[in-house]
């Protein structure tokens, strides 16, 4: 009892220093691919890089401590942060103080989901996510995942559009207008040393070494170069124009966004008073404003994307100020600087004396030293009504990618391995995490594997995975200020790469065309429908259901006939010889109300069919079960049957569903003289009956009885 409450008490049975030296490695190495990559994850989620810092602390301990993999490393993942953007995008811009809070929530969120699950022993749910839907939804996330970076990675800034695909179109089109060469540079370096490194030492942390010589010539060469300056310093009417038009734009949207909320309010107010006039009047403003806030909203981006399409030449002025005329239009005598400069510009008003021009690359930037503080994440039950069905995608998604990777460790290392107690381990990581400000985590494959090459022995390795984390958050965080953001989406495009599964098309459409058509299929949905990413597994899980119910509806009814070595096949399959007066039924699957009328729809067929025929055998081992549905047909069946005259037979019951037939007496109706233990006997016991006036050796089930009949005889 006291290991299955606490799992990690059997850690230390015939533990040593030499093991504990061990996991000390195995921790430090993992936190060596960790530090990094969970930065670039956070980014990917729409967090700040530190935050992915504060959700690598906590959850990767309280994960080993109470799940049963002693090698899983648990942390931010690509698909989980991918996730977690598109759910929370439609609520709060990116990166702010709502956002955050929004996703430390989500984080408690799932911890909850899935804790209940792994407490009510419910693992299993997450069979409702096929193999061909995680397939086609994984490979589209990869290039979705990927694809998110490019902006980083050429250095330039785009608005987000209603699809991943439109966004990908502005940021080529950007890239076409504007590259930061440093910044592309910066990122393919990144590349060639991460793939270089894995080629050739791949014990060489690479990632680490990638980000440290990033840091290094980015603090060398002056990689970020910015300056806030008064709006007078840019030399550019139409940027003046455009500011102030994009100023007030901005400005509009919160004063039309409180007379909604007022109006939607009213609208409460006269629907609960019953007031038909009111309600109609208060539906039209709303809409009203609607239509205003999402044009206001378009001319926004309109003014941003012009903004940040005008490229400035800085020329020194004689007190070492700048002034920024558009590329072109610079003085003939002016000193120019040698840099492109650009004005940042985001969703809020620019402020006229702060205007902030780049005239670098992006990095990091200041990360906050410390531990992040203990609370109690912000309720909100709008918030999780709006977020739950993203919950239950994360919540099962996040588990099969965390239970895939523990079951391929398990079979390596011989350790038992509980599906339900890792649920428990990853929701009460999640749940723990959120107190400490961290967002949504899973088991990663990449560092799992890590771990396990280092020779991780228990998940103690963990825990001092958990401790570098944290010896970094304290001291070294200063060191990560340099850091360039297109390393950081060199190492996200790095870790899904290794998504990317091109053969799990094949494979399912090798093992049956419609699980190859689903798996498509949720690939593109995916893909179109991205961000809004639980639109393409909605619709991979529901084709799977159909695909199971129309299956379950229509069950495999073949008529069987004797093959080589005296086996019973599909007379259909094999092209064989039937005999015409025994019809041997086998029904593979339950006989429940979807499939019952089918059953009969088909042995109608066959009586049809087949003039001269005098009994019909069912073989029921296939029948693995049977409700009131199934059993009223069968009964139904028996009397059609008996009533044109021919006799019937059951073979082969199991003990499910003979308890159907004593419960239901429909035992006493078919007569226990009609069941058989196996077909053999069932065929022997009819067989002389239906051949009295016929000539049995010519029939192709007469090597049957002679078998029965020479056992019987031994």
């Amino acid at each position: 009892m006291l290991k299955r409450i606490f799992p990690f008490v059997g850690w230390f049975k015939d533990y040593s220093l030499d093991s504990l030296r061990i996991d000390a490695i195995s921790g430090l190495t993992v936190a060596l691919v960790l530090i990094p990559q969970s930065m670039a994850y956070a980014q990917l989620a729409g967090l700040p890089p530190y935050y992915g810092l504060y959700a690598s602390f906590l959850p990767p301990i309280v994960a080993a401590l109470f799940g049963s993999s002693r090698q899983l490393a648990t942390g931010p993942v690509a698909v989980v942060s991918l996730m977690t953007a598109a759910s929370l995008e439609p609520l709060a811009t990116a990166g702010s103080e709502g956002y955050i809070a929004y996703a430390i929530l989500l984080a408690l969120m799932v911890g909850i989901f899935q804790l209940a699950l792994g407490v009510l022993r419910l693992g299993l749910v997450v069979n409702f996510l096929s193999h061909p839907v995680v397939n086609g939804f994984t490979n589209a996330a990869a290039i979705i995942i990927a694809s998110s970076q490019l902006s980083k990675m050429f250095g330039v800034y785009v608005d987000k559009g209603a699809h991943n695909y439109e966004t990908i179109i502005r940021v080529i089109q950007s890239a076409f207008h504007y590259t930061h060469w440093p910044t592309l540079l910066m990122g393919i370096s990144a590349f060639v040393i991460m793939y270089g490194l894995k080629r050739i030492y791949p014990k060489i942390p690479n990632v680490l070494v990638a980000v440290a010589v990033a840091i290094i010539v980015s603090w060398a060469i002056g990689y970020q170069h910015n300056s806030t300056v008064n709006i007078s310093a840019i030399k550019s009417p139409k940027a003046h124009e455009l500011i102030e038009a994009f100023n007030k734009a901005v400005n509009t949207i919160p004063r039309l966004a409180e007379e909604r909320t007022e109006i939607n309010m009213a609208l409460d107010m006269a629907s609960s008073g019953h007031d038909i006039v009111a309600v109609l009047d208060a539906e039209h403003e709303s809409s009203v404003l609607a239509i205003n806030i999402k044009r206001i909203r378009h001319q926004a981006h309109n003014y941003r994307k012009r903004i940040r399409s005008i490229l400035f030449e800085g020329t020194k002025q004689p007190d070492g100020s700048l002034k920024f005329y558009p590329k072109n239009e610079t003085p003939p005598a002016s000193k120019y600087d040698g840099r492109t400069w650009r004005i940042r510009v985001g969703n809020y008003p620019l402020k006229k004396d702060k205007i902030f021009m780049m005239g670098g690359g992006s990095v990091v930037g200041a990360i906050p030293q410390g531990l992040p503080s203990f609370t109690v994440p912000k309720i909100s039950i709008k918030i999780i009504l709006h977020m739950f069905p993203f919950v239950i995608v994360i919540s099962l998604l996040g588990f099969m990618e965390a239970i895939s990777i523990a079951k391929a460790m398990a079979g390596k290392t011989g350790q038992r391995l509980d599906p339900n107690q890792e649920l428990i381990g990853q929701g009460l990581a999640n749940i723990c995490g959120s107190f400490s400000k961290s967002y949504p985590t899973s088991g990663s494959f990449s560092r799992s594997a890590v771990n396990l090459q280092s020779g991780a022995i228990s998940g103690l390795s963990s825990a001092f995975t958990s401790l570098t984390v944290v010896i970094v958050l304290m001291f070294f965080t200063p060191l990560l200020y340099y850091l360039p953001q297109s390393v950081l989406a060199a190492i996200i495009m790095m870790a899904v790469i290794g998504l990317i599964n091109a053969s799990g098309f094949i494979h399912a459409w090798k093992a049956q065309w419609y699980d190859g058509s689903i798996s498509i299929i949720t690939f593109v949905c995916t893909l179109l429908y991205a961000p809004h990413l639980h639109v393409g597994i909605i619709i991979g899980v529901v084709l799977s259901l159909l695909v199971y119910l129309y299956k379950s509806m229509r069950p495999v009814v073949a008529s069987l006939s004797l093959y080589e070595e005296m086996s019973l096949q599909d007379s259909k399959t094999y092209n064989l010889r039937e005999c015409k007066y025994i019809d041997l039924i086998r029904f593979e699957g339950t006989l429940f109300f979807a499939n019952a009328s089918y059953l009969e729809d088909k042995i109608n067929e066959r009586m049809i069919e087949k003039k001269e025929i005098k009994h019909i055998i069912i073989l029921c081992d296939g029948i693995n079960d049977m409700d009131a549905s199934g059993e009223d047909a069968l009964s139904i069946t028996i009397d059609r049957v008996r009533s044109a005259g021919v006799g019937i037979s059951l073979s082969g019951v199991n003990d499910s569903v003979m308890s159907v037939l004593k419960r239901t007496y429909l035992l006493e109706k078919i007569g226990e003289e009609n069941i058989f233990a196996n077909t053999e006997n069932a065929i022997f016991a009819v067989h002389d009956k239906v051949h009295k006036d016929s000539d049995k050796g010519l029939c192709p089930l007469n090597i049957v009885c002679q078998a029965v009949k020479h056992q019987m005889v031994i």
